[in-house]
């Protein structure tokens, strides 16, 4: 594929040719590369409800947060290769265990193979919502690639504080980025669109993760959300963050969220008069949502 052969699919834009085996930041190679492919239950209510999301983990994440929780699939890149006609089988098979819908996690290194293998599987009968589940640190040249293709964006905004992300991420534009990668996602998708049974089938929701120690960075995302998306706009505060992989040698994120420190932003949340969303029960090891405020 042509779009290998220099890459620029991220917004670090390597240029690499990965057609020829070199690796840019996200070491992601001319193949595909998955770590899981499973239902999963613990999306929001609208996207798992009883029968699951469809999930497939890929390998290579071009980001490589110090505190991923899947940083063995992400960052490490543990996985296998398939090609493009496994991953629409894949597809298939997941639609045939009832899934509600298929989500993309972290497939931005492969995104001209995940079209193709969107198209080939909608061929063979794929009918279920396709989701792209993403850190929010996106090219708008390869979201609008994806238009037409996805039907539900999943994004995070994970930082505000460029120096924050800068040392949790080593990204030093992260705010600027995905600031406009979400506008163009929500110009994609707009409103959101439910079934007869609260499924969403088509539409937004955007995620952030609160990280302990740093509530001003929670604040100003959700203060930007208010004042530039449509006050119709989902969002999903989650409490889920735990340290793990690199999180553990940083002393301002060694450490679980407290009660007290979600209050504060689930507080200033309802402040600003946010309508729309999840948030999440403060539960140890546990993704469990509240419902829709």
């Amino acid at each position: 594929m042509k779009e290998l052969e220099e890459c620029t699919l991220c917004p670090f834009k390597c240029k690499v040719n990965r057609a020829k085996g070199q690796l840019g930041r996200c070491k992601a190679g001319s193949k595909i590369k998955i770590g899981l492919d499973s239902i999963h239950y613990d999306e929001e209510p609208c996207i798992s409800g009883k029968s699951g999301s469809g999930t497939v983990f890929f390998s290579n994440c071009n980001i490589k947060c110090t505190f991923c929780q899947n940083y063995i699939i992400s960052c490490e890149g543990k996985g296998e290769e398939i090609t493009i006609q496994e991953l629409a089988k894949i597809f298939i098979k997941q639609q045939e265990k009832g899934a509600n819908n298929i989500n993309l996690v972290t497939g931005t290194p492969y995104v001209p193979q995940i079209i193709e293998a969107i198209k080939q599987a909608k061929k063979i009968g794929l009918t279920i919502p396709i989701i792209y589940n993403t850190s929010g640190y996106e090219r708008v040249e390869t979201l609008k690639m994806l238009e037409g293709y996805i039907d539900i964006y999943l994004p995070d905004f994970k930082y505000f504080d460029n120096e924050l992300a800068k040392r949790l991420s080593n990204i030093s534009d992260y705010r600027e980025i995905t600031q406009e990668a979400i506008k163009e996602m929500y110009r994609q998708v707009r409103k959101n669109q439910y079934d007869e049974n609260g499924m969403l089938k088509k539409g937004m929701i955007i995620r952030h993760l609160i990280m302990p120690n740093n509530l001003q960075n929670s604040k100003d995302v959700l203060k930007w959300i208010k004042n530039n998306m449509p006050q119709d706009i989902t969002i999903s505060l989650m409490a889920q963050y735990f340290p793990t992989y690199k999180a553990k040698e940083k002393e301002e994120i060694n450490r679980k969220l407290t009660q007290e420190e979600y209050d504060e932003v689930e507080n200033y949340l309802f402040e600003l008069g946010l309508e729309n969303g999840y948030l999440q029960d403060l539960e140890e090891n546990e993704e469990s949502y509240v419902p829709k405020f």
